[in-house]
């Protein structure tokens, strides 16, 4: 009798392993339905503002130009330093210099060295901080002045896209970048006397 049970037993978990159907798995999401009537979404290309809103061209236009009188003053101090090494090492290997005046001319160009490395961190930093002020006030008034552009239009969600953004997708219809640019420039006036 107990081998009766113990067959009967053992052919059931075997049918039942046999029979055993794998369930896939949902991948629906469970996303409560709403109704989007009404709702107004948009959204602006952030690289276009770079290119089209005038107010940003003219700043950056002044941060790339302080950074290049940067860059062009480095230089020339690279190159007097190059000039004033290749000049000395020339006058040692001619004989033209005493042994002090060869350790006076490594001091000189261990200062004209530190000299060199102390500009560059210190107005390099300045160039940065001032970049990065700059930027961090035109984005705030950009933000200020997407929430009245959004009030004037009645659009409820104005996202800014680019790459590396959060947006994967969305529909060109929703593309208010041109405009929105135009309202920007139109509204210049205001951010150069809010950011002086």
């Amino acid at each position: 009798m107990k081998k009766l049970i113990l067959s009967v037993i053992i052919l059931q978990v075997i049918v039942a392993c046999g029979n055993k159907e794998e369930k896939k798995k949902d991948s629906t999401p469970k996303i409560e339905s709403r109704n989007p009537k009404g709702l107004m979404i948009a959204y602006y290309n952030n690289d276009s503002i770079k290119d089209g809103f005038d107010y940003y061209k003219k700043e950056d236009a002044l941060v790339t130009k302080k950074q290049k009188a940067f860059q062009s003053e480095l230089q020339r101090r690279s190159n007097e330093y190059e000039t004033f090494i290749q000049r000395k090492d020339q006058e040692a290997r001619n004989g033209l210099l005493s042994e002090n005046e060869i350790m006076l001319a490594q001091q000189k160009a261990q200062q004209m060295q530190a000299a060199i490395m102390q500009y560059q961190q210190t107005e390099g930093a300045k160039i940065e901080e001032e970049t990065m002020k700059k930027l961090e006030a035109i984005n705030k008034k950009i933000e200020a002045l997407g929430k009245k552009y959004c009030e004037l239009h009645k659009i409820d969600i104005l996202f800014i896209h680019g790459q590396g953004g959060q947006l994967n997708y969305i529909h060109s219809s929703m593309d208010v970048t041109k405009e929105f640019i135009n309202f920007l420039n139109d509204n210049q006036s205001q951010i150069e006397k809010d950011l002086n």
